[in-house]
């Protein structure tokens, strides 16, 4: 289903800063190469909505800029 995207984002996680949801663009900002970059994000399900604040994990990136995320998984959540 999504075995051809572009996967140099994948495990990496990141804030939501804009609300994500099936119907709705969101953004997530990401640490990348030294820096902060924000993220136009998608739902990784297609129905899943992640509101701002939420940490979530990367699967695939869909260039040029669009991210699609799903929860972090409780293994790799931290307090804090």
């Amino acid at each position: 289903m999504h075995r051809d995207r572009d996967r140099s984002l994948t495990g990496k996680i990141g804030r939501v800063t804009g609300t994500i949801g099936p119907d709705t663009l969101g953004e997530v900002m990401l640490e990348v190469r030294g820096g902060t970059v924000a993220y136009l994000a998608r739902p990784y399900d297609g129905a899943s909505v992640y509101r701002m604040g939420a940490r979530v994990l990367v699967m695939y990136l869909d260039p040029p800029q669009t991210v699609y995320v799903e929860p972090v998984p409780e293994f790799l959540q931290h307090p804090g």
